[in-house]
């Protein structure tokens, strides 16, 4: 409890912190929201290939002076349609131009920031650096929000067809191709945004994590973007907590917070969770 306080304490004192939290849960939520169609279209491979494809976008803005958001969408897009399009032209399995394309960008990128910033900063990159956030990443980071909130809202249906039967979503008129590269462009913003939570390595782990835990609970997709919004800002600020507490590096601990409660929810879930399913395997088994 004497921690609690003292976090507590300092965040009353403490604008960076504030900032911090404040950006965190923001993060933890649209990386939920957006986590969710992204698991439940077993897309989670090309989450990390877009995590990883924005790292050139992000250089090529920090060289040129101009946002990280437009340098890295640019990447993110285009990585998503040279994917596309190698897979398409080829007998290449998807999996694989997933590999190739975004090992190759991630190398560009190394490339870049090698050459335009400091091991330090690319070590924040990598890693995030939270406490460091400022006023106009907090702004970015909530108008990132106001987009995923508005584009759920306003696609939801088409967003659900799509997640569960895309051949019936084609039959019944929608454009898929379209509504699948918006979600790619959306997925590029949140994970621009989660770079200054997480860094890019762990961005993945912020947009599967809560959502798979959110899975494990529920059947329905409404309240699965709920629990997993939640669930994403209950790890941002545990881990936040953690991270102050203990001097530990803020992006690996609220992934770290991430992963207990998904390994909680994995065993005692009420519907899918392990001891749920061992019980009922032995049920019929008798």
């Amino acid at each position: 409890m004497t921690s609690i306080s003292a976090f507590m304490g300092a965040l009353g004192r403490y604008e960076f912190l504030q900032s911090a939290l404040l950006t965190a849960i923001m993060v933890g939520i649209m990386s939920g929201v957006i986590g969710s169609f992204i698991i439940l279209r077993g897309m989670s491979l090309m989450g990390d290939a877009i995590s990883h494809a924005v790292l050139p976008g992000v250089a090529v803005a920090y060289m040129l002076g101009i946002n990280v958001l437009v340098g890295a969408s640019v990447f993110g897009i285009l990585a998503v349609v040279l994917i596309g399009f190698v897979a398409t032209h080829s007998k290449i399995k998807t999996d694989t131009s997933i590999g190739v394309v975004f090992s190759a960008f991630y190398a560009l990128g190394f490339i870049l920031i090698s050459m335009a910033e400091s091991a330090t900063n690319l070590h924040h990159i990598l890693f995030g650096n939270i406490l460091a956030v400022s006023d106009q990443d907090i702004m970015t980071t909530a108008i990132v929000l106001g987009i995923v909130i508005l584009f759920v809202s306003f696609f939801y249906k088409e967003l659900l067809i799509t997640s569960f039967d895309e051949t019936y979503a084609r039959t019944y008129g929608l454009k898929t191709q379209v509504l699948h590269y918006g979600l790619m462009l959306v997925l590029t913003l949140v994970t621009v945004s989660a770079l200054l939570t997480v860094g890019i390595i762990l961005v993945v782990a912020m947009l599967i994590t809560p959502a798979a835990t959110a899975f494990l609970w529920t059947n329905k997709l409404v309240t699965m973007l709920f629990l997993s919004a939640s669930i994403g800002a209950v790890a941002a600020i545990s881990g936040l907590y953690f991270s102050y507490t203990f001097n530990w590096a803020s992006g690996p601990a609220i992934v770290l917070m991430a992963a207990v409660l998904f390994a909680v929810s994995f065993i005692c879930a009420p519907k899918q969770g392990f001891l749920k399913w061992r019980s009922a395997k032995g049920g019929q088994q008798r």
